[in-house]
C-alpha cells in the first residue's frame, strides 16, 4: 500500500472452518449432524454451540469468538451444503460456500471444505487452520483492513493542483509523561518556532495549562519534509507523540491563504470517496501474506474550483512588494466566477479584508457617482462641467488633491482627472438616494451567499444632508466597500450585468439586494470614461498594457492625514480590485495593478 494511507486493521485469529475433499454421496446421518451443527451454531452466532461438534471444542470456541469479535459479521449464510463418505468409512468430508455479511455493506463470500470423522464421541468436525478458509495455514490469523482511497485532489480551472493530499504529522504533548516540562516544552518550542512563528515554550505551556487531565496538548501539524528535517531535534523528547494523516493542501504553504482554506473545508466530505476494503492473510509478526479477498477504494471525482492558479500566484506576487496590507480580488465578469482572491503578509493578521474588509473607496466610487449622473440624464460623458480646486457644500470644504484646478472640462477629462469637486457637485444635484441606487446596481450592497466564503460587498446608506452626499460623490463620507465589492462593481460595468460570483464549479451562488439593470448607453459612456484614466488620467502607468479601463481612488482615513490607495480595472474577460491601505497616493495600487497583469502574460 501507499506510504502515509490511512489503515484499520481488525485480526482473526485460530481461525476456524472446514475443509477436506471426499468420494461417495452421504448416506449416513452421523456426519450430517456434526457438520449441521457446527455451521447451524456459526451462521447463528451460538459459538459453544457450533464448537461443541468439533473435535476440539476449547480451541474452536477460542477462535470462533475471536472470529466475530474480530469480523463483526451482522449475519453468516451457509448455502450449497454437501456431505460425503464411503459407506462403512469413519471419516468424510463437507463442502459449503460461506458469505459474511459485514458491517458498511461489505459482503465476502466463498467455498470452504472440512473434514469430518468418527470418535468416541460420535461424528465430529475435524478441527483445522483451513476451516475459515482453504489458504488459512497454521500459525496464521486473518485480518480485514480498511482500505480507505487517496483524496481527491482540488483543481483550478485549468485542471492545475490547487490542493492535493500530503502527508502531515501531528505533535502532540502529553504533559504527564513528559517530566521537565519547563525543559521539554522549551526545546519543543525553539525546534518548532522556524516552522511556525506562534509556538514557543511559553505558547505551549499555555495551552497545556488548559488541558483537562490525561488529555494531549496538540501542539503544531507539520508536512512531511518540516518533520523530517526537525524529527532528530524532538523524536526522543519525553511525552512528545506523533501522528500521521492525509490532509489536502496546497504546494507552498502559504499560496492562497485566504481562500484556500475555506475551500478545503467546503469540498472535504467530497473528496473522501469510498473505502475499499480487504481481508488478508497475517503471519505471527503481523505481516500481510495473500489477499483473501479485496474490494478496491473508489476515490472521489476531483473537485474543480473557479480559481486560476495562474491568477492566483500573479496577484499573490504583485502584492508581496508592497510594505503596507493589501489585498487584490479578480473575478471574470462573463461568468462571476472568482480568479484570485489575494493579500500580502501584513494583511493576514486582520484577517480576510480582500474579501469582507470594509474601507472608504475614494474616487473609485465615482463610477457609481458617474453611473447615477448619467442615468438622470443630467450630464453626458462630453458635457462641460467645472473642475475648481476646491468647493464648499454646507459646512464642508472639498479639495482636490493637491488643490489641482482645471477649470471647465468634459465630464470625462474631470474623471480621467479624478476631480472631487466635480463630483461632489453632481451628487448633491441628485436624489438623497441616488447614489445607494447606482452603487448597488453595480453590485455594492448586494449580499451573496457564496459556498465557502464569506463577503461583504460594502454599502451606500442615503445621505440626509448635502455635505454627507457631497462626500460620499467621491468615495468618503458613509461609504464603505471591500476589493471584494469593487471587483464585482468593475465587472458589471465590463458585462453589463452584476455577476454572480463562485468558488467551485457546480455549487451555485444566492444573491439578495441586487439593483436593476444599467442602461446600456450609461456603460458604454462609463466605459470610455474608464479607458481614459488610462490613455490620459492617473493611470497612465497601465497605458502600455492592451486596453485597460479603470479607476484610481485615494480615500482618506482617521484623522485626515492618512491615505488608503485603490485601482480597480478591467481588460478584456478579466476585472479585478487592487487596495493598499495607507499607502497614501493610489500609484502603489496602481503599480500593483501593473505587476499583476504583467504576471498574467
Amino acid at each position: 500500500m501507499p506510504a502515509g494511507r490511512r489503515v484499520a486493521v481488525v485480526v482473526l485469529a485460530g481461525m476456524v472452518g472446514l475443509s477436506a475433499a471426499g468420494c461417495g454421496l452421504f448416506a449416513d446421518s452421523g456426519p450430517e449432524d456434526a457438520i449441521t451443527g457446527f455451521l447451524g451454531g456459526l451462521s447463528s452466532g451460538d459459538v459453544a454451540a457450533a464448537a461443541s461438534f468439533t473435535d476440539s471444542p476449547d480451541a474452536a470456541h477460542e477462535s470462533l469468538e475471536m472470529a466475530r469479535k474480530a469480523l463483526s459479521p451482522e449475519s453468516i449464510k451457509i448455502v450449497d451444503k454437501q456431505v460425503r463418505h464411503a459407506s462403512g468409512a469413519d471419516n468424510g468430508t463437507a463442502t459449503y460456500q460461506l458469505t459474511w455479511n459485514l458491517p458498511r455493506g461489505r459482503v465476502w463470500t466463498y467455498k470452504a471444505d472440512a473434514q469430518v470423522h468418527s470418535t468416541q464421541d460420535g461424528w465430529k468436525v475435524r478441527w483445522l487452520p483451513t476451516a475459515l478458509h482453504p489458504q488459512l495455514a497454521a500459525q496464521q490469523s486473518i485480518a480485514l483492513k480498511a482500505d480507505p482511497p487517496d483524496l481527491a485532489p482540488v483543481l483550478d480551472r485549468d485542471g492545475v493542483p490547487l490542493l492535493r493530499p500530503q502527508t502531515v504529522v501531528s505533535v502532540v504533548l502529553d504533559p504527564a509523561k513528559a517530566g521537565d516540562l519547563v525543559a521539554v516544552t522549551d526545546k519543543l518550542g525553539a525546534a518548532l518556532n522556524r516552522f511556525e512563528a506562534s509556538v514557543t515554550g511559553q505558547s505551549i505551556r499555555d495551552g497545556v495549562k488548559a488541558l483537562k487531565p490525561g488529555s494531549g496538548y496538540p501542539v503544531v501539524s507539520l508536512r512531511a519534509n518540516s518533520y523530517q528535517e526537525v524529527k532528530p531535534e524532538i523524536y526522543d523528547l519525553p511525552g512528545v507523540r506523533f501522528s500521521q494523516q492525509e490532509r489536502l493542501l496546497p504546494d507552498d504553504k502559504n499560496f492562497g491563504k485566504q481562500v484556500l482554506p475555506a475551500l478545503r473545508s467546503l469540498v472535504e466530505d467530497q473528496v473522501e470517496g469510498s473505502a475499499g476494503w480487504r481481508v488478508v492473510t497475517l503471519d505471527t509478526g503481523g505481516g500481510e501474506i495473500v489477499d483473501l479477498h479485496s474490494e478496491h477504494p473508489k476515490p472521489a471525482p476531483a473537485v474543480v474550483s473557479t480559481l486560476s492558479v495562474k491568477a492566483q500566484g500573479a496577484a499573490e506576487r504583485a502584492l508581496a512588494p508592497v510594505p503596507t496590507p493589501s489585498a487584490l480580488v479578480a473575478i471574470q465578469p462573463s461568468t462571476g466566477e472568482l480568479l484570485a482572491v489575494a493579500q500580502n503578509a501584513t494583511a493576514d493578521p486582520q484577517g480576510a479584508i480582500a474579501l469582507t474588509g470594509r474601507f472608504p473607496p475614494g474616487s473609485t466610487f465615482k463610477m457609481a457617482t458617474a453611473v447615477a449622473a448619467l442615468s438622470a440624464g443630467t450630464v453626458r460623458a462630453d458635457s462641460p462641467v467645472d473642475c475648481p480646486g476646491t468647493a464648499t457644500f454646507e459646512n464642508r470644504t472639498v479639495p482636490n488633491e493637491g488643490k489641482f484646478a482645471l477649470g471647465v472640462v468634459p465630464l470625462s477629462t474631470a474623471f480621467a482627472k479624478s476631480c472631487n469637486t466635480t463630483f461632489a457637485k453632481l451628487s448633491t444635484d441628485l436624489p438623497p438616494a441616488a447614489l445607494t441606487d447606482a452603487a448597488r446596481d453595480l453590485g455594492i450592497g448586494a449580499d451573496f451567499v457564496i459556498p465557502g466564503l464569506t463577503t461583504i460587498t460594502g454599502s451606500s446608506p442615503p445621505a440626509n444632508t448635502v455635505a454627507q452626499r457631497a462626500e460620499n460623490g467621491f468615495g468618503q463620507g458613509t461609504v464603505v466597500a471591500s476589493p471584494f465589492g469593487l471587483a464585482v462593481a468593475t465587472a458589471t460595468v465590463q458585462s453589463g450585468k452584476v455577476p454572480v460570483p463562485t468558488l467551485v464549479r457546480g455549487m451555485a451562488t444566492t444573491s439578495s439586494g441586487l439593483g436593476k439593470p444599467i442602461k446600456p448607453e450609461v456603460l458604454d459612456a462609463l466605459r470610455g470614461m474608464m479607458r481614459e484614466v488610462v490613455t490620459d488620467g492617473t493611470a497612465t502607468l497601465l497605458k502600455p498594457l492592451p486596453d485597460v479601463r479603470g479607476k484610481t481612488g485615494t480615500a482618506q482615513f482617521g484623522d485626515g492625514t492618512h491615505s488608503h490607495g485603490w485601482f480597480v480595472g478591467y481588460t478584456g474577460d478579466l476585472a479585478f480590485a487592487v487596495l493598499t491601505t495607507d499607502a497614501g497616493t493610489s500609484r502603489p495600487a496602481v503599480e500593483a495593478a501593473q505587476r499583476f497583469l504583467a504576471g498574467l502574460g
